[in-house]
Order: C-alpha cells, then sequence, then structure tokens
C-alpha cells in the first residue's frame, strides 16, 4: 500500500522500527544518527504507514521516547545538583584563601625589603664612601652637585605649588615644608564600600608623606576641592580583586574607615599600588633614618681650662667616685639585642602570640630603668614594629577578610591588640566584623513562599549571631568594663537592621493580620534568648516595629469596617438556616471558640438560629481580629487597639440603632431587639473580659460605649427607640 521506487530498505528499517522488540532503542539509535532529516523521515513514514492508526502509534512512541529522555536528563541533573553546588562552594573558598594568600606573601615581601633596607643602611653608616658609591650606582640621575639637587627639588615644589593651586581649600592644611614635593597624582572614581555604587570622581595627589583627595568642580575644567587628607603613616593600600564589571579598583584603609577607588585601567591600578606602597616604605626609611640621627651621641662641649691647681684632684675624685643617679642599663643581652629581628620574624610568620610575649618582657625588664638615650634608640626601634604589628591585627579583623568561623575566629587578633593596651580600637574593629558577618548572613537567606517560614529562618540567623557575638565579647572584653556601652550601642543598630528585613518581608508585602501577629510572635520569642545573658532588647524592637503594626492595625480594621457596612447595607433581618447539624456544630464550635458560651439560647429548632446573618458575622471578625491583635500587643499600641476596637462596635451598634427606629413589622422589629440584646449582652461583655485579659487593665471607653449603647427602653407603638 502505497510503496516507492526505492523505498524498500527504508521501509524495513521503519518497519524495524516499529515492532514491539527493541523498537524503541532502534528508533533512538535512528534519531541519534549524524545523518538523520526529519522532513525525508516524515515523508518516508507517511508513505509506508497504511492509514492514520499507524502515524498514531508511532507518533505515541516518539512522545513516550521523548518523554524519557526528558526524564533520563533530569535525573542526571538532580544527581549532580549538589555536587556542583559544593564544588562552587570549594572554589569560592579556595579563592577566599588564595587571595588571603597573596596578601600575606606581599606583606612578608614588605617586611623583607625593609629588613635588607635597613641593613644596607647599617652598612653605609659603618662605610660613608661604600654607600655613595653604591647610591650612584643605582641612581644614575643621582645630581652631581649640591646646585643640582637644589634646582631640583626647587622644581618638584613648583610643581606640587601649582597643581595645588587648582585644589580649593587647601592651601591652609598644606603648610609649606623644604621637604615636600609631588610624587604621582591622577583621576579616579570613588564607589560605596558596601554597596559598590558610583561615588563621585575625584583627583588624587600623592606627596612624600601623605594623600590629598579632590572632588571635581562640575562647572570649571581642571579645577577641584579639596575632600581629605591622609597621612602615609597611618595609610593601608589594599588590592581588590577584579570581579566583572567592578575591576582596576584599590582600597585605602585609614583607620577607622575606609574608601575604594577605581582606576581608569589595570597599568593605571598597578601604577598606583606600586607607586603608594614605594613612598610608604620611602617615608618610613626616612623617619627611620632621622630618629638615628637625632638619638647619634653628640660630643660634649670642652670645658674651659681652669688654673686652679686644686681642681685637678677634684676632678680625680669625681672619676673615681662615679654618681650614684646615673645606673648604666645593661642592653648587651643577647635576647635584647636580637629583639628586634625576632620582632620581625614573628609578625612574617603570623606568630602574634609570641611578638607581644617579647614585647611584654622587654616592657617588664625595662619597668623600672631610668630612661636613657641607648633606651630611646630601643624604644624607637620597637615602636615602629609595634606599628606594622597593629596593622597587620587590624587587617586581621577587618570585614574584607573572610567571615567564616564565627565570633571565636576574631578572639586571637583581638586578645593580642588588648594586650598591646588597645582595648578601645579592638573592640571598635570586632564589633565591625560582627556587623559585616551579620549582614553578609541576612543576605544570604534565600525569600521563601512562605513568610512565615522566612522569618523563622531570619529570627534564628539573626538572634543566634547576636547571642554568640554577646559570649564572646563577654570573653574578650572581661576585664574591660568600658567598652560595654558600646556593644549595647552595635547591638542597637544591628537590631534595626534586622528590623528592616523583617518588616520587609512582613508588613510591606501587606500580609494578612494573622500572620503579621505570629511573625511578630516568633521574633519577640527569640529576642528574650538575650536575657540569659542579660541583655533584654524587647523595648528595641517594640520601638522600632510600632509605626508598622500601627498601620497594620488601622488597615486591617478599615477592612473589617467596610465589611460590616456592606453587609449592613444588604440586611433583611431573617432568622440564619444552617441546612445541616453539621454546618450548625461548626457554627456553635466558632462561637465557643470565640467566647460566646451561652450561643445555644440563640439556636432554635432543626437548624435555624434565631440570629441575623449580619450580627454573626460581625461577632467572628470582631472577635479574630481582636485576639490576633492582642497578640500584637504592647503598652505603645494601647490607644491603637483600644480606639480601632471602638470604632468596629460603632459600625454595628449605629446600624441596630437605626434599623430598630426604621422597622414598622411587629415581627422584624422583634427580632432586631434579639439581634440588639446578643450584640449588647453577650458581644460586647465578651470584647471587654478579653480585652482585660490580654492587657491586664479593664478599658473605660468598652464600659461607656456598653452602658451608653444599652437598650433601655422601647416603645413598640412608635417609631422611636431609647438606646
Amino acid at each position: 500500500a502505497g510503496r516507492v521506487p526505492g523505498g524498500g530498505s527504508c521501509g524495513a528499517d521503519m518497519a524495524l522500527s516499529l515492532g514491539e522488540g527493541g523498537g524503541g532503542s532502534r528508533l533512538r539509535r535512528q534519531l541519534e544518527s549524524g545523518g538523520f532529516a526529519a522532513g525525508e523521515y516524515v515523508k518516508q513514514l507517511s508513505q509506508q504507514s497504511d492509514g492514520d492508526r499507524d502515524l498514531q502509534e508511532h507518533r505515541q512512541r516518539i512522545q513516550a521516547l521523548s518523554e524519557e529522555t526528558a526524564q533520563s536528563l533530569k535525573r542526571n541533573v538532580y544527581q549532580n545538583y549538589r555536587q556542583f553546588i559544593e564544588t562552587a562552594r570549594e572554589i569560592s573558598y579556595l579563592e577566599s584563601e588564595m587571595y588571603q594568600l597573596s596578601h600575606i606573601l606581599t606583606e612578608q615581601k614588605g617586611i623583607m625589603e625593609a629588613v635588607t633596607q635597613a641593613l644596607l643602611l647599617q652598612a653605609d653608616r659603618d662605610d660613608p664612601a661604600l654607600g655613595a658609591r653604591r647610591a650612584a650606582a643605582a641612581d644614575p640621575f643621582l645630581p652631581l652637585s649640591a646646585k643640582d639637587a637644589a634646582a631640583n627639588e626647587e622644581g618638584r615644589q613648583r610643581t606640587l605649588t601649582t597643581l595645588l593651586e587648582k585644589v580649593e581649600g587647601c592651601r591652609d592644611l598644606l603648610p609649606e615644608s623644604p621637604g615636600k614635593y609631588l610624587v604621582y597624582n591622577g583621576d579616579l572614581v570613588e564607589y560605596d564600600a558596601d554597596h559598590m555604587a558610583q561615588i563621585q570622581r575625584v583627583h588624587a595627589f600623592l606627596m612624600n608623606d601623605c594623600l590629598l583627595v579632590a572632588t571635581a568642580l562640575p562647572n570649571r575644567r581642571g579645577a577641584y576641592r579639596y575632600d581629605a587628607l591622609y597621612p602615609l603613616d597611618g595609610l593601608a593600600v589594599v588590592n581588590v580583586k577584579d570581579n566583572p564589571p567592578m575591576k582596576d579598583m584599590f582600597k585605602l584603609l585609614m583607620f577607622p574607615e575606609s574608601r575604594i577607588f577605581q582606576a581608569e585601567n589595570a597599568k593605571i591600578k598597578k601604577e598606583w599600588l606600586e607607586v603608594l606602597e614605594e613612598t610608604k616604605r620611602n617615608r618610613a626609611l626616612s623617619e627611620k633614618r632621622r630618629l638615628e640621627q637625632e638619638a647619634l651621641p653628640r660630643p660634649a662641649p670642652t670645658p674651659p681650662e681652669s688654673t686652679n691647681p686644686f681642681d685637678e684632684d677634684e676632678d680625680e675624685e669625681e672619676e673615681d667616685e662615679p654618681s650614684a643617679e646615673e645606673e648604666v642599663v645593661d642592653l648587651s643581652l643577647e635576647w635584647i639585642q636580637e629583639l628586634p629581628e625576632d620582632l620581625d620574624v614573628c609578625i612574617a610568620q603570623r606568630d602574634f602570640e609570641g611578638a607581644v610575649d617579647l614585647l611584654d618582657k622587654l616592657n617588664e625588664y625595662l619597668a623600672d630603668k631610668p630612661v636613657s638615650q641607648p633606651v630611646k634608640e630601643l624604644r624607637a626601634k620597637v615602636d615602629e614594629r609595634v606599628r606594622q604589628l597593629t596593622d597587620v591585627l587590624v587587617f586581621e579583623l577587618s570585614p574584607d577578610r573572610s567571615l567564616r568561623g564565627g565570633p571565636r575566629a576574631t578572639r586571637r587578633a583581638v586578645s593580642q591588640l588588648i594586650r598591646l593596651g588597645q582595648s578601645t580600637k579592638a573592640c571598635e574593629l570586632f564589633l565591625k566584623n560582627r556587623a559585616a558577618a551579620v549582614q553578609t548572613a541576612i543576605r544570604q537567606l534565600r525569600i521563601e513562599g512562605a513568610t512565615l517560614l522566612y522569618i523563622h529562618k531570619l529570627c534564628h540567623v539573626f538572634f543566634t549571631s547576636l547571642l554568640e557575638t554577646a559570649r564572646e565579647f563577654e570573653t574578650d572584653f572581661a576585664g574591660n568594663n568600658g567598652c560595654y556601652s558600646a556593644f549595647v550601642v552595635w547591638a542597637r543598630s544591628s537590631m534595626r537592621m534586622f528590623v528592616d528585613a523583617f518588616s520587609k518581608q512582613v508588613f510591606d508585602s501587606k500580609e494578612s493580620l494573622s500572620t503579621a501577629a505570629e511573625c511578630v510572635k516568633v521574633a519577640k520569642e527569640h529576642c528574650k534568648q538575650l536575657s540569659e545573658i542579660g541583655l533584654d532588647l524587647t523595648f528595641i524592637i517594640h520601638t522600632l516595629l510600632v509605626k508598622d503594626i500601627k498601620g497594620a492595625l488601622q488597615s486591617y480594621k478599615d477592612i473589617i469596617i467596610e465589611a460590616t457596612k456592606h453587609r449592613n447595607s444588604e440586611e433583611m433581618w431573617r432568622k440564619m438556616n444552617l441546612m445541616t447539624p453539621e454546618a450548625l456544630g461548626k457554627l456553635r464550635e466558632e462561637m465557643r471558640s470565640c467566647g460566646v458560651g451561652n450561643f445555644d439560647q440563640y439556636t432554635g429548632d432543626d437548624c435555624w438560629v434565631n440570629l441575623s446573618y449580619t450580627v454573626v458575622a460581625f461577632t467572628k471578625q470582631t472577635m479574630a481580629f481582636l485576639e490576633e491583635a492582642l497578640k500584637l500587643y504592647f503598652p505603645e499600641l494601647h490607644m491603637v487597639l483600644l480606639e480601632s476596637l471602638v470604632e468596629i462596635i460603632l459600625v454595628a451598634v449605629q446600624h441596630v440603632d437605626y434599623s430598630l427606629r426604621c422597622e414598622q413589622d411587629p415581627e422584624k422589629k422583634a427580632f432586631i431587639r434579639q439581634n440588639a440584646s446578643f450584640l449588647y449582652e453577650t458581644v460586647l461583655p465578651v470584647v471587654e473580659k478579653r480585652f482585660e485579659e490580654g492587657v491586664g487593665k479593664p478599658a473605660k471607653q468598652l464600659q461607656d460605649l456598653r452602658n451608653a449603647s444599652r437598650l433601655m427602653r422601647v416603645n413598640p407603638e412608635s417609631t422611636t427607640s431609647v438606646v
């Protein structure tokens, strides 16, 4: 049926592929072949088929094969998904560790270069001729005369003066100094350190002793306004790894702040990093050389020769009897001679405890010794190492370091800073590190579809981190009571960050009042955990949430009022017929949960209820609102909750009053009075009782409302009623 010339082999293949035994695998191999042509395949299949049924069967087989392939692919993806995640996480960790290792090697390189320069300086001091030859060989452009040196220095200062004339407001901040000159300058772009958003374009002037940052004036080309001035002694330069589109960046650390700048390209960034490090190194060497020159002993002035023959005898006696006040400090001990080098080794090997132990040992040795000139020289050398050690410890606590390990990971650096007498700096850096860790943990939380689930995770992460930080703070700063006020301030700012994330998810997304109440309840329960360490932040979370909770209560109050008015407009004042005993039993249970224990007296025969649907719906909605609002209650919300309840109740009371005055039918009027009796004598007392139980004190406004609205006298013959 319908065969074409030359199509026998193809027909045989299709017959095999459509066969029951092994048909799926053959069809798969045929579809996977490199020379498969879909159009030709369908054409031949149409010619070889006996009718529509064969085509439908073949279509089902191909569809089944497609679904099987999709399921197999999905299984493979699911099997490897966890491995992909773990591999990516390990790569990220490895990248972070390699980045830290790079910084460590850079620090060691700088220390080794400083040691080499110190050794060369010592050799130059021992042999001035050798130092002059080395300097001449190292710098082919060294001035050949004092006149040339003066001209070169004058040219540098003239260039600096010309450039600084373009910067407004820096003339008074940069006093003219004969040794100050410009090293490097260029345009940079500043970025926000937290959000990596561009802030402004700046121009940086690097001088031999400081760094000047100026902002560009918008309407004057080539003119700048003074922004900041940083001495090189307290400036640290950190390379920022490229993370497209953020690249060609470096960070400047100036305690207690940091700034991030972006260069025009990678070459300029490299130049900035190199020239900053070189200038800092030269500055340190020149300062060290100056201190050593000042420490050199000066020859005492020669006293005039005396003609008194008895002076010689007195001088000899004074030489024989040295003054008891001049005590010689023995600095020839081996460990003191090797102390500066040992400190360099400890800092390079990151043996912070060993370095601080050496410093404590020296301070203990020199505690009762007089401050002589050799002691001052030794102190100058040691103070330089103390500054280097402090910089390394500060970098260990900076938020740019890995935040893994929790609060205990910072204990080592914090304890050594405290031993160095820098408790305030250690406290500030520790709290900044923990703030960055908490913020990172909150950002990494996935926003789930269910709000309550996300709030549970958020509260667990935040309050656990806060509790761990508090315990670690108590351990590290046990003897520093002055630091505890800083921790309380930090805890308040951290709580504000938590409430921002909490409100954005709970209140900004317009969740229901019941969901918001559950979320606030979870937050309060977690907040009580901090009482274990004597820290109560409940009042802070109340203060920060009061505005959002007020808005939620008022919004839900408006919804109830609108729903009640809508039901009132359609009120027919008829009894409720629930049709089935099950529905009546469910309504009884709902009323019992609302606190209405005498509801059975309002039920009639079969499934009738002698109340209006409007009054019953109002009762359930009002009691539900009260229960959820009491979960959110704290003293600042007392009047808001009370006024909302009064407004809701007045809508129902005024409607019953109006209907009672306007209704002419005696039967309906009697039914309305029955509903009014239920509202005044049953619902309002239940509301008052539940409010008093939840708040702890009675509400005079609710009592006044019930007494003023109680049905006192009704004249069935008239159209008026006194309420």
